[in-house]
């Protein structure tokens, strides 16, 4: 199972302590850097793409004398911030948390520079997606025809490395979310490594290391911790 550390360019993350937290670069056991420049935290505001740019373009110039071994990985929704990162650095994991859906060119600018990417489910976007958690929902049911969905968009847009993300955290009440864990196995239907954020989300009650240990056991090929 790979690390995914993560990085926060913004100053309002879920989990402050890690932002600007460059010693995870240091960290041998953690073999993926993701950075992100806007807070998806329930009830974050929007940043426009020149601020995005801004906060991600230092980290970028300090990237290129990057620690070996270490891949990165972008969290953005925007194709034109995937163009401009990938014209400074080269090849990068684009991590969207809208799977694509909140910008057309995202899966066709992916498929075109060949990059690699993570698919995450949610539902409405930070200042909504609390109201739309459904608990009458089979959440399992949802995941997996949601990514069928996503499946079929990535290979029109000539989109062949991807990697799912459930969204834990993101419109699901608290059982749903300890439920995509414990049922993990299901969504590896996709062939695909399945990536699990849980840290010092809400339905954790501060114990991380137990849901991670957990999703670990039910088959996460990646843990995106702080």
């Amino acid at each position: 199972m790979k690390l995914m550390g993560v990085i926060n360019l913004t100053p309002d993350s879920f989990y402050a302590p890690s932002r600007y937290n460059y010693a995870m670069l240091n960290r041998e056991d953690v073999e993926i850097i993701d950075i992100g420049a806007v807070s998806t935290r329930p009830g974050a505001p929007d940043v426009d793409l020149e601020e995005e740019w801004r906060r991600l373009e230092m980290f970028l110039e300090m990237w290129k004398e990057r620690p070996r071994g270490k891949q990165l990985s972008i969290d953005t929704t925007r194709a034109e911030i995937v163009r401009r990162a990938y014209a400074m650095v080269g090849s990068f994991i684009v991590n969207d948390i809208s799977a694509g859906h909140d910008d057309p060119q995202m899966l066709p600018t992916v498929g075109r520079l060949g990059l690699p990417f993570v698919a995450m489910h949610k539902r409405g976007n930070p200042r909504t997606m609390d109201s739309l958690a459904d608990p009458t929902t089979d959440i399992i049911q949802q995941l997996v025809e949601y990514f069928r969905d996503f499946e079929r968009s990535a290979r029109i847009a000539g989109i062949e490395d991807w990697i799912l993300d459930p969204g834990l955290g993101f419109a699901k009440t608290e059982q749903q979310n300890i439920e995509i864990i414990e049922r993990l196995e299901e969504l590896k239907v996709f062939g695909r490594p399945i990536l699990v954020g849980v840290a010092d989300k809400r339905f954790t009650h501060g114990d991380s290391a137990r849901y991670e240990n957990l999703a670990a056991a039910h088959g996460a090929d990646i843990l995106r911790i702080h």
